[in-house]
């Protein structure tokens, strides 16, 4: 059935009063429309006036309103951060209670070890520091990884001497000139570096590759089971580097050692450090004195 064309109120005066009032409402509407419109055309001032006081007038309004949506606007990303902090604060007490626990174990293995090398009267030779230079230069894309250092003869320096920058081992001293040194750098396919891995003291040789990586290979079959992550350290055999200097971390395994990117990065060395040889070479015993 069609509706009927008569869309009078009928006797309904309510409906009455709100069609009225809505059409007052439309006629004010355009009425000040058009005054607002004629105000703009003939008298610009008196419009910018009018619109800065309305401005002033709406503007507690606006803000009001702006922060009332905004704040409901974000609650899901304040419940989404509240839950992740609660996560991210629990993982992270979780990993100071461990280290927490990791170090008092270590500090007790520390003082253990004093205590017995201090009954076995043992001798340990003290790590000294000859010289703190700048890397001047250091050969990127050769294959034979060498470096350049500002200190030399004059500072002390001599061939055979390790050298490390503050995240780890960089090489050793391959010669030493008045003020200039050349480094052999850890990742140089004739440098051969003994260490050992820190989660067992399983002992290997670290070996330049020349592309910026090291070969690790265990002295020991029975210990070829590196696993990404391990951490290498100089063990001190050979009597050149210091022992328990940060060399590499494993980042793959292989069939009979593992690849390992070393700490110190060569592109990264501004200053490194000199030291000296852990074991000297004992001096040669003097000639008997023929009677």
């Amino acid at each position: 059935m069609a509706p009927p064309r008569n869309r009078r109120p009928g006797f309904s005066r309510r409906a009455q009063y709100s069609l009225f009032i809505g059409y007052v409402i439309a006629i004010a509407g355009a009425l000040m429309g058009a005054v607002l419109l004629a105000l703009s055309t003939f008298n610009p001032a008196a419009f910018s006036a009018l619109r800065a006081g309305a401005a002033e007038v709406t503007a507690p309004v606006s803000w009001a309103a702006g922060s009332v949506w905004n704040g409901i606007a974000s609650i899901p990303s304040v419940i989404g951060s509240f839950f992740g902090v609660r996560s991210e604060n629990a993982r992270l007490t979780k990993q100071v209670a461990d280290g927490r626990r990791q170090l008092l174990r270590a500090r007790a293995i520390a003082y253990e070890n004093l205590r017995l090398k201090a009954l076995m009267r043992l001798r340990e030779p003290s790590v000294e520091t000859i010289a703190t230079a700048r890397v001047v230069s250091s050969s990127a894309t050769s294959t034979r990884r060498y470096a350049l250092l500002y200190a030399g003869l004059i500072q002390g320096v001599h061939a055979g001497m390790p050298v490390r920058a503050p995240d780890g081992l960089v090489g050793r001293v391959l010669e030493a000139g008045p003020d200039t040194a050349r480094v052999l750098m850890l990742i140089d396919s004739e440098s051969i570096v003994p260490v050992r891995r820190t989660r067992d003291g399983a002992p290997g040789f670290a070996t330049g590759r020349g592309d910026g990586l090291l070969d690790v290979k265990p002295i020991a079959l029975g210990n070829a089971e590196y696993a990404p992550g391990d951490v290498l350290v100089t063990s001190g055999s050979g009597g050149i580097f210091p022992p328990n200097i940060p060399v590499a971390k494993v980042i793959s395994r292989g069939r009979d050692g593992a690849l390992a990117k070393p700490y110190a990065a060569p592109d990264a060395l501004d200053y490194a450090v000199v030291l000296r040889t852990f074991l000297t070479a004992p001096p040669p015993p003097a000639d008997e004195k023929q009677p």
